[in-house]
């Protein structure tokens, strides 16, 4: 992480009621890229490490006897918890919350670790090898985020995009230029180099899969307000007691965009990076 910045229990507070409605979801066929690349068949432990309100595992639980969320945040736990009753596997499913670095937490081993969107703000390094040192021989850490270079535009698609230039705009206009992020800033962002911290660590790979997007999605203004108030940067707790007069600012803002409050958005591709615990994980493809 950056060398002037330290995670605080405010990184994500706030957000979690907002982030199941607000974020948009992985690409369709995650699930079956998953299971057939690391083989699974309905047995097995998965943690997910930084499982925010359990969207990854509890897309995957049919797919393990067990499924275990680790996230320091309460509300986090709390909307994990509610998720996996509705989805009828409250009995295969725990939730924990703890930070990654306190790891291994008692929780015993596991055939796959996913850090879905999370692993960026952790001490990586730390995490990796406590995370290696959980996973059976032969299990698999699994890294998984939207692709970042494909194109997002909406051409011949019915409604406005939404317009997130201008709501970058809007967040700067209340928070100021530096990136907000807890009780600190993150003026370079957060860091990259997944692949050099996990090859220290001992895991050998990657192999990497690319879930294609493209789908078209359509939103309502209270989807985007909802996507806004579920970012570390714009959680709702950093604008204090202007809150309430940015989200007025916010549903304008939409509401100019796109009268008939319906915005397309094309649906990002999901890139998944595979590390296997050697030796007894397959040879890794080479990344593509």
């Amino acid at each position: 992480m950056a060398a002037d910045w330290e995670w605080d229990d405010t990184l994500f507070s706030g957000t979690a009621t907002y982030y199941r409605r607000g974020r948009l979801p992985y690409a369709p066929g995650l699930t079956d890229v998953l299971a057939e690349v690391l083989g699974l068949d309905g047995r097995g432990r998965l943690i997910d490490v930084g499982c925010g309100p359990g969207t990854l595992a509890l897309s995957l639980a049919h797919l393990f006897s067990e499924i275990v969320g680790v996230d320091p945040d309460s509300g986090m736990i709390a909307e994990a918890t509610r998720a996996a009753a509705e989805c009828g596997v409250t009995g295969k499913a725990r939730w924990v919350r703890a930070r990654a670095e306190d790891l291994p937490a008692g929780l015993g081993t596991f055939t796959v670790a996913a850090f879905a969107q999370s692993f960026h703000w952790m001490d990586r390094d730390l995490v990796a090898a406590a995370t290696r040192d959980m996973l059976r021989p032969g299990g698999a850490l699994v890294h998984i985020s939207d692709v970042k270079t494909e194109s997002r535009t909406i051409d011949g698609f019915p409604h406005p995009a939404v317009p997130y230039a201008a709501i970058e705009e809007l967040v700067r206009h209340y928070l100021g230029p530096v990136r907000r992020a807890g009780r600190g800033l993150l003026p370079q962002g957060t860091p990259g180099g997944e692949a050099a911290v996990l090859a220290r660590a001992g895991f050998t790979g990657p192999q990497r899969r690319v879930v294609p997007g493209g789908q078209a999605l359509e939103r309502t203004g209270d989807d985007v307000v909802a996507e806004v108030f579920s970012m570390s940067f714009s959680a709702p707790h950093l604008f204090g007691p202007c809150c309430d007069d940015f989200e007025a600012d916010l549903r304008r803002l939409l509401e100019e965009a796109s009268p008939a409050d319906r915005f397309s958005e094309r649906q990002p591709g999901t890139e998944v990076f595979v590390w296997w615990h050697h030796p007894a994980g397959p040879a890794p493809a080479p990344a593509t």
